[in-house]
């Protein structure tokens, strides 16, 4: 009852947000690139071990993240560029929150934890290179568990509760089993259309 309270007063709030950023006519695309920017100062709080802040900086680039699309189909805005535009800038603003988790390892000489966000970075970028090479060959491939909002999550309670190490473990593990999954599952996929000779 109470969560779900919570749950329309954000919605209420998102929605007053959407309509004035509509009523202001302001593009999407701009609101895509202000949470790029805003991820930006996020890995820069990271890099400067300012963790608590960082999470509450990535909360709000998320809000963005909600925001653009919203905005778009309220203002008939929703273009095939925007949506690649905003894939594009996702992929952007994952990888320089690593580069800033990055910075911090390699500025505290914690060599292993630098390989373990490298690895971090490219199973992510991964996650979502899979899918897209994948559904270039079949319908759909949206199988595996850690996509983009479950990785942000992650990233925001190692942040706010200062456990970004066992966070890194999972989101390396986890996204590493994703790309794996989708892997076999599109060579299934395949098999089925492929025709005998």
């Amino acid at each position: 009852m109470i969560t779900q309270k919570i749950g329309d007063g954000c919605q209420w709030i998102i929605n007053r947000i959407v309509w004035f950023l509509s009523w202001l006519r302001i593009n999407p695309n701009l609101l895509t690139l202000v949470g790029l920017a805003i991820n930006f100062y996020a890995a820069y709080l990271f890099a400067d071990d300012r963790f608590l802040a960082a999470g509450g900086v990535v909360i709000f680039a998320g809000l963005f993240d909600m925001l653009d699309g919203q905005v778009a189909r309220l203002t008939n805005r929703v273009s095939d560029f925007g949506a690649f535009l905003d894939s594009v800038i996702d992929r952007y603003s994952d990888v320089v929150l690593f580069i800033g988790l990055l910075i911090y390892y390699a500025r505290m000489r914690r060599f292993f934890y630098v390989v373990l966000v490298a690895i971090v970075m490219a199973a992510s970028v991964m996650v979502s290179y899979t899918r897209a090479r994948a559904e270039s060959l079949i319908p759909l491939c949206k199988v595996g568990f850690l996509e983009r909002p479950e990785r942000i999550v992650l990233i925001i309670i190692g942040a706010l509760f200062n456990r970004m190490a066992p966070v890194l473990w999972v989101i390396a593990v986890l996204s590493n089993v994703t790309v794996f999954h989708r892997c076999i599952f599109t060579w299934r996929e395949t098999l089925k259309h492929t025709k005998p000779a």
